[in-house]
């Protein structure tokens, strides 16, 4: 069944009307009729079988039939801290991410990202990542759409952070992984992480100092220097394999 995410609490009256984008990718895209079938979500983390029953020339009334156990959402809540990249890999890595399980993304302008964007173009982007999370959450079925926060200093973001662990790969840091970081925490004790990654310079001295002021754990990804667009799609995978659902 295909799945379409509605405003929040639009989904309290069993009678629902659907209209803008999602009728138009409802009816004009995808064809489909009275009777059909579909998945309902608002975000808030439930999901809801619905049956069309009109088409109009502008909207669809769809009623919900029963709602559904939503199983899609991993147990850890994983906040990434990412780096600005050059060009389109932020969009790549809202689209991976999302699709792994990411729980929200906060952009970071860090002292050696190349990217500058005034606050037009900063909400341009937002906007467009927001969007892609969004398509994303709706292709993998999840129940929730993650958060893309506005663009943050790293001080900013570890100011407001509210997480039981912050996790800070680091290309110097020699002596502890993140495998070996992991193996002795309790799944059920820690609920939500925060795991922050440089741009593709890498963080600045200052940035590290700063890092382990708010108390983040230092960790190598690895003997292999990774790409930014490739670090952080490596580490939530890492991450919701060994805390979360990934691998079942």
């Amino acid at each position: 069944m295909q799945q379409f995410f509605l405003p929040e609490g639009a989904l309290e009256k069993n009678s629902v009307i659907i209209s803008g984008e999602n009728y138009k990718h409802m009816v004009k895209v995808l064809r489909m009729q009275k009777g059909d079938k579909i998945l309902l979500a608002d975000g808030s983390g439930k999901q809801y079988e619905a049956e069309i029953k009109e088409i109009g020339n502008e909207n669809v009334v769809a009623e919900i039939v029963k709602e559904k156990q939503a199983n899609t959402e991993p147990p850890l809540k994983v906040i990434l801290l990412q780096g600005l990249p050059k060009k389109d890999k932020m969009e790549f890595i809202v689209q991976k991410g999302t699709e792994l399980g990411m729980y929200s993304l906060i952009p970071i302008e860090s002292v050696r990202t190349v990217v500058k964007l005034d606050s037009k173009k900063a909400a341009s982007r937002k906007n467009r990542w927001q969007k892609i999370a969004l398509e994303a959450a709706k292709q993998c079925r999840r129940a929730v759409v993650p958060q893309i926060k506005e663009i943050s200093s790293l001080k900013e973001a570890l100011t407001a952070l509210d997480v039981d662990l912050i996790l800070f790969p680091w290309e110097d840091e020699k002596t502890l992984t993140l495998k070996d970081a992991l193996k002795n925490i309790a799944s059920d004790k820690i609920k939500s992480v925060a795991v922050a990654i440089g741009p593709e310079g890498g963080w600045a001295p200052e940035e590290v100092r700063l890092a382990k002021e708010f108390g983040a754990e230092l960790v190598s990804l690895g003997p292999r220097i990774l790409r930014t667009e490739t670090a952080g799609i490596a580490a939530i995978t890492m991450l919701l394999y060994q805390l979360g659902d990934l691998g079942g």
